[in-house]
């Protein structure tokens, strides 16, 4: 607000009740509030029902699907390249680590650190997609580090800090990590590996021929050296194997990385995570693209950035932590309304960015508002959206709203754009015309109620909009529905209209 100040910029006021009990369902669980639940907390008078229903949110199982998404379409490799069974084994270990509230810092040391067989331990999927120490180095460094080095793997940059000196010594971390087992075999790959480290390995530079060893990208070498020659900590002890890093440090050279990674003084580690988060919730990061942290790209907001990763570390890398911090800002609670003075602002947050529905968050909330379950194949008959574990389920409707190309090498950033594809798929697919018009859909049950049309109204809207119907709202619905002989018709078609509107579509 001292930016917003100096700029110039009076931020939009703060949303009603129904605006953000829509934006925080969606952001955080992924999926619409029910007509109940709309209506008891609209109704509700309690001064701290807002905090309430976050950390109520914060504790569902829709927030482990929904949040394990994000880093699926970051690590979920091409299950043709790597097999099916391995996709699925590391889309359940993903989960478990949402459903486990697992730190951040541990989730990543897990990963970085994988080892075993990639039908048993889903982590080392990373290993059997990344076979070489340069390929890994870059999916690492720009994930956790939000440093893109896959530019210094072939020269110096000269605006650039990173020399192909420090490239090579960051992918020697990966130096010792083998395999063993029947390998890649596309586009029908499906046999185990195994993921391990071994005695040998070693990366050269290219040009000179010198043998180089692990060394971290900054001054935080001190940190690596001490974990390396640490003890195991008593916190460390009753982990997991993947977290009993510093005992093991000599063997494995991913483990002083990871100890490195995490360590208090290293600020990218908590800062790229900020700023993915922010993204997903603010509609933009501080730096843009998200994990491209440099000092010729800089931050909007250098300051708000920093203190966000001090209060990410001090939680102890706890994103439930961050994520209700942020949504009980009032800057998360900004209209999208424009004032005069924010109208232009596209970098400021003095108002919240309009965006398009996630596409598993927008096909849920189609089942959600008609009743009626998706059909994805290969899934359980109530399987959601959100559950999804690979991009080979086939739906026109998620491809049409943006999933990944499963062709795509992770990290894969989905464009939030709407286009006209996808206007004419809500307007035009008999698949959703027909679950609007299904027997067992909330449109027959309602039409066939002894509701008024008051009510259907107030039940639609709340469905579809998460908010009472405006008196011109319901009049209008009531009008519709006086002495017609066909209600369901009319409810269907209401239900049709709304579900093509901006206001179902678009985050809010």
């Amino acid at each position: 607000y001292a930016k917003l100040q100096r700029l110039g910029i009076r931020p939009s006021e703060v949303v009603s009740d129904e605006i953000f009990l829509r934006r925080v369902h969606v952001d955080l669980i992924g999926r619409l509030p029910s007509v109940e639940e709309g209506r008891r907390f609209l109704e509700s008078n309690a001064p701290d029902k807002r905090a309430k229903l976050v950390d109520q949110l914060l504790e569902r199982p829709d927030y482990v699907d929904h949040w394990a998404g994000y880093w699926a379409d970051l690590l979920r490799p091409n299950p043709y390249r790597v097999g099916i069974k391995a996709v699925l084994n590391y889309d359940n270990w993903i989960r478990d680590q949402f459903r486990e509230n697992v730190s951040y810092d541990r989730f990543v040391s897990r990963l970085v650190t994988a080892k075993g067989s990639t039908w048993q331990n889903g982590a080392a999927t990373l290993y059997r997609d990344r076979r070489s120490p340069d390929e890994v180095a870059t999916m690492v460094s720009q994930l956790f580090l939000g440093i893109r080095l896959e530019c210094a793997k072939c020269h110096h940059h000269p605006f650039e800090r990173w020399s192909q000196k420090d490239f090579y010594q960051f992918a020697a971390y990966f130096s010792k990590v083998t395999r063993k087992g029947t390998g890649l075999s596309p586009p029908i790959s499906g046999g185990e590996e195994i993921v391990y480290t071994s005695s040998k390995g070693q990366v050269k530079h290219p040009l000179t021929g010198e043998v180089l060893g692990p060394v971290p990208l900054f001054e935080v070498a001190k940190l690596a050296a001490e974990a390396t020659s640490s003890e195991t900590s008593s916190e460390t002890s009753s982990a997991t194997p993947n977290d009993k890093v510093s005992s093991v440090a000599q063997d494995d050279p991913r483990v002083a990385l990871a100890e490195w990674m995490t360590s208090p003084g290293n600020d990218y580690f908590a800062q790229v995570q900020v700023n993915r988060i922010w993204a997903i919730l603010m509609g933009r990061g501080f730096v843009e693209p998200v994990d491209d942290l440099r000092s010729t790209n800089p931050a909007s907001n250098p300051e708000l950035l920093d203190a966000l990763a001090d209060h990410f570390r001090a939680s102890g890398f706890d994103l439930k932590s961050l994520l209700k911090t942020i949504v009980l800002s009032r800057v998360y609670s900004h209209s999208s309304v424009p004032s005069e003075s924010n109208v232009t602002d596209r970098l400021n947050y003095s108002r919240n960015y309009r965006r398009r529905l996630r596409a598993e968050v927008l096909m849920d909330a189609v089942a959600d508002v008609t009743e009626t379950p998706a059909k994805l194949t290969g899934l359980p008959a109530e399987s959601r959206a959100s559950q999804v574990w690979t991009t080979r389920v086939d739906s026109v409707f998620l491809d049409t709203f943006g999933r990944p190309n499963e062709n795509q090498d992770p990290p894969c950033e989905r464009t939030p754009d709407s286009t006209v594809t996808q206007s004419l798929h809500l307007m035009n697919s008999r698949v959703l015309d027909g679950r609007i018009r299904d027997d067992d859909s909330r449109a027959a049950r309602l039409a066939g109620s002894d509701m008024t049309s008051e009510q259907i109204a107030d039940d639609l809207y709340l469905a579809v909009f998460s908010r009472f119907p405006k008196d011109n709202e319901r009049d209008y619905v009531s009008g519709l529905l006086k002495d017609v002989e066909n209600r369901r018709a009319v409810v269907e078609d209401l239900m049709w209209a709304m579900v093509n509107s901006p206001e179902f579509t678009i985050r809010n």
